[in-house]
């Protein structure tokens, strides 16, 4: 027989990264029937922001964090009560909106930070969890996490059927949309006119729907939100054709002309567009460009290699920057000031170099910074502490 005095076993802290799924609410109950078997003491819900606090129509998503937040916490001290629990807390937080979080490595170290923060030992994952808002991370995040101090566990609740995930795919907004898109580009290549390429559009574009709706679209269509995105971007069409029949001439004169100056030189531009679609919007029309190239998307900085003094200014003077959030975010979020503006560029070579070089080493190990120089010679830095994963920019 045990002991009267036998002091109650220790109880810990969970934090619990929090999306809208169709399995968060039992998730809830779940780490509340732990708590009142004596497993926790203090219950913490985060929102991991994909988005950066300086970037448009912020307000809005931190909002509808808060929203999710609030109604999590409601769940869990309505299910306290129920089963009359008390000495539990409850708290919520929106974290990592300080800089983009590209992949399950940049969720788990904001876990780990939050964690560490708070005394935490343990994470719990709704086995639905998509924290991009596409593809599940829930596997990546996991073993991302497993490498941590932190105890790793899924919640045990019943998850959609293959049925259910389907049917939910197939009724949804960015199907419709995918659909839609997928089937009259179908028709433009073939014959509207031909029975046939009806048959044939519809059943590859259910494909494309199916497959890929929640991959190449990370949010849900909305009125008048997305169509007035698609007519802003058929106005970008024209300009961005200009400005590379522009570059074109520019640069060809300068390969032409051996007086004319060819100076290329690797750039940082710190850009205040979004994550996601408006950031590969950037980076590639910047790539389409002649006389630049992006190499690199890292915590909202792209990297761009530029041939000309001429292609370096103009993209400091951010007209591409500014068009990308005029597709995205409307006339206001255009006259935001340009990245020279708000100093938000550095040049990592040559004569004009005004910042040092961050080289992330092959093997995943820690950062080291260097100053190249024209002589080619290098001068070794102490290691950064933010020495993350990088994100290599694909026409996706």
């Amino acid at each position: 027989m045990a002991d009267d005095d036998t002091p109650p076993p220790e109880r810990g802290s969970v934090v619990v990264p929090v999306e809208s799924t169709s399995t968060l609410r039992t998730t809830v109950t779940h780490l509340i029937e732990s708590a009142a078997a004596g497993e926790f003491e203090s219950i913490h819900f985060v929102v991991l922001a994909s988005w950066r606090r300086d970037d448009p129509e912020t307000a809005a998503r931190n909002a509808d964090a808060e929203r999710l937040l609030d109604r999590v916490s409601a769940w869990a001290d309505a299910d306290l009560d129920d089963a009359e629990v008390e000495g539990v807390e409850i708290a919520t937080a929106v974290v990592g909106a300080d800089e983009y979080l590209f992949g399950p490595g940049d969720y788990a170290r904001e876990i780990v930070t939050y964690a560490d923060d708070h005394g935490i030992d343990s994470v719990v994952l709704d086995p639905e969890y998509t924290p991009v808002g596409n593809t599940t991370l829930l596997q990546p995040l996991a073993f991302e996490l497993s490498n941590t101090d932190l105890v790793v566990r899924e919640a045990p609740v019943s998850r959609p059927t293959r049925r259910e995930r389907l049917r939910k795919e197939a009724t949804g907004k960015r199907f419709a949309a995918l659909f839609g898109a997928s089937f009259a580009f179908y028709l433009l290549l073939g014959d509207p006119l031909y029975w046939f390429d009806w048959l044939t559009g519809v059943a590859s574009a259910a494909i494309v729907a199916i497959t890929l709706s929640r991959v190449s679209i990370d949010t849900e269509p909305s009125f008048p939100r997305t169509p007035m995105r698609v007519l802003r971007g058929l106005v970008y069409v024209p300009v961005l054709l200009f400005e590379i029949l522009k570059s074109n001439l520019v640069v060809a004169r300068v390969i032409l002309d051996p007086r004319l100056p060819i100076d290329p030189t690797l750039n940082r531009v710190r850009v205040l567009v979004g994550s996601g679609l408006p950031l590969m919007t950037l980076a590639n029309s910047i790539t389409l460009t002649p006389g630049t190239l992006t190499v690199r998307a890292r915590d909202g900085d792209l990297y761009v290699q530029s041939l000309i003094p001429w292609a370096r200014d103009g993209l400091f003077d951010g007209s591409l920057e500014r068009w990308t959030r005029f597709i995205y975010y409307g006339r206001e979020a255009a006259r935001l000031p340009t990245p020279r503006e708000r100093d938000d560029v550095a040049v990592f070579q040559g004569p004009d170099a005004t910042e040092e070089l961050p080289l992330a080493r092959a093997d995943g190990g820690d950062e080291t910074d260097r100053r190249h120089t024209d002589t080619g010679a290098t001068r070794d830095a102490p290691t950064g502490s933010d020495a993350d994963e990088t994100t290599e920019v694909t026409d996706e």
